[in-house]
């Protein structure tokens, strides 16, 4: 089973970019079938899908967060990143990367991380 662990800046300010890397160990990004998400639950409120990559490099994001989000990958250190543009306090989650095989599967999470937006 594949571990992943996000890592980014705990503290963005309204406006600006939030940046956020998946690293994954135990399996290569690469694998067929297997598809690389992000996750965030906002305080108080249940989780929200925002999109994935696939282990070919497509992506898929929820209609909701399209405008704003981007998903992109680094096969050679074995990660893949979100990024969500034009940030405000709403945006204020815990960020979880998950993983599974099959687009909308979760077989494997990381332990999340807390990012809060505000100046």
């Amino acid at each position: 089973q594949v571990q992943l662990q996000e890592s980014g800046p705990g503290l963005v300010k309204p406006s600006q970019t939030l940046s956020l890397t998946c690293t994954v160990s135990g399996g290569s990004i690469t694998t067929n079938s297997y598809y690389w998400t992000w996750i965030r639950q906002p305080p108080g409120k249940g989780l929200e899908y925002m999109g994935a990559i696939g282990y070919r490099g497509g992506t898929y994001y929820s209609p909701s967060l399209k405008s704003r989000t981007s998903i992109s990958r680094n096969t050679s250190k074995n990660q893949f990143t979100l990024q969500l543009n034009s940030v405000t306090p709403e945006d204020t989650a815990v960020y979880y990367c998950a993983a599974g095989i099959g687009l909308g599967t979760f077989g494997s999470w990381g332990q999340g991380t807390q990012v809060t937006v505000s100046s």
